[in-house]
């Protein structure tokens, strides 16, 4: 057989093997998602800032999203799908958390596939919380989102965003309580439990619906309904040669304005034993046996509580 004859002869399953083995296309890309948090001081963001989470993704693909999820304390806070743009040498996105509470923050990205690239998953980043002292005066956010957190543990310390007299007496009224120095300092430490929310007032009564109580060890007047309390005084009761009477009582007279002896907005509950203003309102007690509160804070106490309500003494 000629040499020309062999190879026509094995043509044929040569071009039976090619058949055999078709062109393979190739699967999706393999993808890497990366982010790095911003606006951090040492590691720290301050309470109620904006904390910036910017990420990178090779390779870019039209279409791609990256869903970003904040975490507090280990516990899923929220998620943002956000669109991945073109940039250079890949893609980048953006995603934001306003920080109002304390505790351990941290963030992670899921680049979601595409027909053309594999998704991802990134490292988590974290960061804590850094709180400032607050002083008298003080009108910014900060200040607004501190009272916030006091009123949602029932110290009313009033609307607006500035640290007034009435804040510095509720900070009074949260030392009392949380068993701290009797003054109206707001240090970081304090800033930072209030944001927290802790250092709450825990009702001795809840089951007696709409009630006052007055705490003898702390100095403080309780309004509360049930067992959620929604304002806290600081108050001065009776010193020891004139004690306040302990138990239960109810109120039964008013008398607005002042009075011969001082007594400003009365409000009585047994005999001469009132919740009343007075000039004078140590952080200890030194009453006459009355349960003494600020000029500024009775006539609110006075309209806030009722005819008949029970008052608890302990």
């Amino acid at each position: 057989m000629s040499g020309a004859l062999a190879a026509a002869l094995l043509l044929p399953a040569a071009a039976g093997a090619a058949a055999a083995k078709p062109h393979q296309p190739k699967g999706p890309r393999s993808s890497t998602v990366k982010i790095r948090v911003g606006h951090l001081h040492g590691g720290r963001a301050p309470i109620l800032s904006t904390v910036s989470v910017t990420g990178t993704v090779r390779p870019f693909a039209p279409g791609q999203r990256v869903e970003v999820t904040f975490f507090l304390n280990g516990r899923r806070l929220e998620s943002k799908t956000v669109r991945v743009r073109r940039a250079s040498g890949g893609g980048s996105f953006r995603a934001r958390i306003r920080i109002e509470k304390a505790g351990k923050y941290a963030a992670g990205a899921h680049l979601e596939a595409t027909r053309s690239v594999r998704g991802d998953i990134s490292a988590r980043k974290s960061w804590r919380v850094s709180f400032p002292s607050l002083r008298h005066g003080q009108c910014d956010r900060v200040a607004k989102g501190f009272k916030r957190a006091m009123r949602r543990m029932g110290y009313a310390s009033g609307g607006t965003s500035c640290f007034n007299g009435r804040t510095g007496r509720e900070v009074l009224a949260y030392r009392k309580v949380n068993g701290m120095a009797r003054n109206e300092h707001a240090g970081k430490g304090l800033v930072k439990r209030v944001f927290a929310g802790r250092g709450g007032y825990r009702v001795r009564h809840p089951d007696a619906g709409e009630h006052a109580e007055v705490s003898l060890s702390k100095q403080v007047l309780v309004l509360t309904k049930g067992d959620r309390p929604f304002a806290i005084y600081p108050v001065s009761t009776g010193k020891p040669s004139t004690p306040t009477i302990t138990g239960e009582y109810s109120f039964y007279r008013r008398e607005a304005g002042y009075n011969a002896e001082g007594m400003y907005y009365s409000f009585y509950w047994h005999g001469g034993y009132a919740v009343h203003g007075y000039a004078s309102v140590p952080d200890y007690a030194a009453s006459h046996g009355c349960i003494r509160t600020f000029i500024a804070d009775q006539p609110r106490i006075y309209y806030q509580l009722e005819y008949g309500e029970p008052i608890f003494v302990f």
